[in-house]
């Protein structure tokens, strides 16, 4: 029952507030999350909302997806979960199959 959206596209001005604004007039917003970058503080567009249905979360892809807000077009679509243990560097951190760092010859 997938009831998060991811959405792009979003003016560099619009808040969490304002997202969760625009989304609750197809439903029960449960959170709305604008990313923002964590030097800057200023968004990156894009974010990410929590429908209470998984009905609202389709009314919402179906009314906004390529819709025009701020002069922006927007892509609303379901937030696809992570694949289990990917922290972003990929599998074998060890270096090689034999383990870890160093050993055996030298260049």
């Amino acid at each position: 029952m997938k009831k998060s959206l991811f959405i792009a596209g979003l003016d560099f001005s619009m808040t969490s507030d304002n997202l969760k604004e625009l989304f609750a007039q197809h439903g029960t917003v449960e959170s709305a999350k604008v990313v923002t970058d964590r030097d800057t503080g200023r968004s990156r567009g894009f974010g990410f909302v929590d429908m209470s249905s998984q009905a609202e979360a389709q009314a919402c892809v179906d009314s906004l997806n390529n819709a025009t807000h701020m002069n922006r077009s927007l892509a609303v679509k379901f937030k696809e979960d992570k694949p289990a243990g990917s922290g972003g560097f990929g599998g074998n951190r060890g270096g090689n199959s034999r383990g870890g760092f160093g050993g055996g010859n030298r260049w």
